[in-house]
């Protein structure tokens, strides 16, 4: 076969994907430099499409990248009223004093929002500046020559089944920079292979993740607090296992009564028959959330794995030719539930030594000023004084917040030293060592399965297409997966794309990659690390509104 010749582009910086890292890197370089021709590629079908969070925002980024955000009437609508932390039991709750909490837990001056429209807005402020957004097109392999990255190669289009050109092909286009910067968001599918192919989790823990599950209701008016930001921790959960709910009460003029709903779990946990999803489902009829949604109409559902592990778990940060930044390097402060500032800072920090490097002439060196200004950085305050949240919480949810309250309280989270990580994958336990777990069917009211909540996400991928969740040996799916942990893909993922069907009595696996909502726990949670994550088509997945 002759090699594809492709068409190229050629920009001073090629940033890939539209979450608030790369966009607010997009922005920060056309800030500084207005002349670099900067584009910025998105695989979902619009900015924003493929963006989910819980979300509670921390402004301080937000306002160091636009003092007038206001005045642009950036979509923070609902500033935070009142804090809530309740102790879930199966039956009760108590609701711990907000002065017995860390200040992790208080969100003054905060706002709940949708992280999908302020991608949106975002888009808007970047394009108004001049950088060429390009929606629809994934990033499919990076280009290196000489031992740099000097761009990416956008997935071909129109590929069969068969991984043979189909009627409708065309090839990917490379778009080639003097530098690229990579916002691919959790687990990326190229960060991973930067990881891998520049050796830049050398010294570091292992990341460690959280599955977030997030509903977006419309309830009755009587039951909204607008601007109610409350948290859970126990119940469903065991007490050995990391996570739990939030609740987020915040509006808009169409509408005013919204609530945003969810369970985060710890990707650590050991019993293979947990399953994230139906555990999502029982948070919802616990006494003190159930009245919350009674009468209300779910209209969304999505899900999306979070980087949980903090500083000792984040990578290098660069290579020659370019950077990680946002949460495909791993910026989330997971005590404080948060990512979309720490994301859009480590953006700046990134532009603003590429502004730097590129004035200097030193186009393709690597960046080394983006790590040292992060070092100077409040985001590295922020992230040192969490660094041991996860290696405590690991410990259980009564020694760990004992513990951690010790560390923030007393400490100040100035303890001199670091907690270690351990990766999720390996922590499973064999299935004939653990206790099923019997989950309640959904009522279809306030309940609901798999397969409706998908539908919810507007999630869509043609089925004439190589399947995109690839097995590097299909064989482990038989003689690990369910030979030893039952095959705990069918109930870690949220989407049922995973599924043992028996022909004759006779076990395989099948993947129906079409329900695929990206949120890659496969890729993270699969024992045998066994299930390779790669991109679809362009413009493929879910299409979340308002999440």
């Amino acid at each position: 076969m002759e090699p594809i010749v492709r068409e190229a582009m050629e920009f001073d910086v090629v940033v890939v994907g539209g979450g608030p890292a790369g966009l607010a890197a997009a922005i920060r370089l056309k800030q500084l430099n207005g002349e670099l021709g900067v584009c910025l590629i998105e695989k979902s079908a619009e900015i924003g499409a493929h963006i989910l969070s819980g979300a509670v925002m921390d402004p301080r980024a937000l306002t160091e990248l636009f003092p007038d955000w206001q005045e642009r009437n950036a979509p923070l609508d609902t500033l935070v009223s009142e804090d809530r932390f309740l102790l879930l039991t199966a039956s009760g709750s108590r609701q711990l004093p907000n002065a017995l909490l860390p200040a992790c837990f208080h969100n003054h001056g905060n706002y709940v929002i949708s992280l999908g429209e302020i991608c949106r807005w975002l888009g808007e402020q970047a394009e108004a500046l001049g950088v060429e957004i390009y929606p629809g097109f994934a990033a499919a392999e990076f280009i290196e020559e000489d031992g740099r990255v000097v761009g990416v190669v956008t997935g071909d289009m129109g590929i069969g089944k068969d991984g043979q050109p189909g009627p409708g092909w065309s090839p990917g286009m490379e778009l080639r920079g003097k530098y690229t910067l990579f916002a691919e968001g959790c687990r990326g599918h190229l960060g991973k292979r930067l990881e891998q192919r520049f050796n830049l989790r050398a010294g570091a823990e292992p990341q460690v993740y959280g599955l977030g599950i997030k509903e977006l209701w419309e309830v009755p008016a009587a039951q909204h607090v607008n601007g109610l930001v409350m948290h859970t921790a126990g119940w469903p959960l065991s007490a050995d296992t990391y996570g739990g709910g939030f609740c987020y009460h915040y509006g808009n003029n169409t509408q005013p009564n919204l609530i945003a709903i969810g369970l985060v779990v710890g990707l650590g946990y050991s019993n293979p028959y947990l399953a994230p999803f139906e555990e999502m489902q029982r948070l919802k009829t616990h006494p003190a959330i159930r009245p919350l949604l009674a009468g209300g109409t779910r209209l969304a559902y999505g899900a999306r794995a979070l980087s949980s592990g903090g500083l000792q778990a984040l990578p290098k940060l660069i290579f020659p030719g370019g950077a990680l930044i946002g949460d495909d390097a791993g910026f989330l402060v997971a005590s404080r539930i948060k990512g979309s500032h720490a994301a859009i800072k480590s953006g700046m920090l990134a532009a603003e030594a590429t502004v730097a490097a590129l004035a200097a002439g030193r186009a393709g060196d690597e960046l080394t000023a983006y790590p040292e200004m992060f070092r100077q950085s409040w985001l590295f305050d922020e992230l040192h004084q969490a660094r041991n949240f996860k290696p405590l919480m690991n410990r259980g949810l009564w020694l760990g917040s004992l513990l951690f309250g010790i560390d923030q309280q007393v400490l100040r989270g100035k303890a001199p030293w670091t907690l270690g990580l351990a990766a999720d994958h390996a922590k499973l336990k064999p299935a004939a060592q653990c206790q099923a777990i019997d989950y309640p069917k959904p009522d279809g009211v306030l309940t609901f399965d798999r397969l409706s909540s998908v539908f919810l996400s507007n999630t869509n991928h043609a089925e004439d297409q190589p399947c995109h969740l690839r097995l590097k040996d299909p064989t482990v799916a038989l003689s690990l997966n369910l030979a030893l942990y039952d095959a705990p893909e069918q109930r870690y993922c949220p989407a049922g794309v995973y599924e043992i069907v028996r022909e004759n009595d006779t076990p395989r696996l099948v993947i129906n990659a079409q329900n695929c909502v990206h949120c890659k726990t496969c890729d993270i949670k699969d024992p045998g690390q066994n299930i390779d994550w790669v991109t679809p088509q362009g413009g493929e997945g879910p299409i979340y509104q308002g999440m």
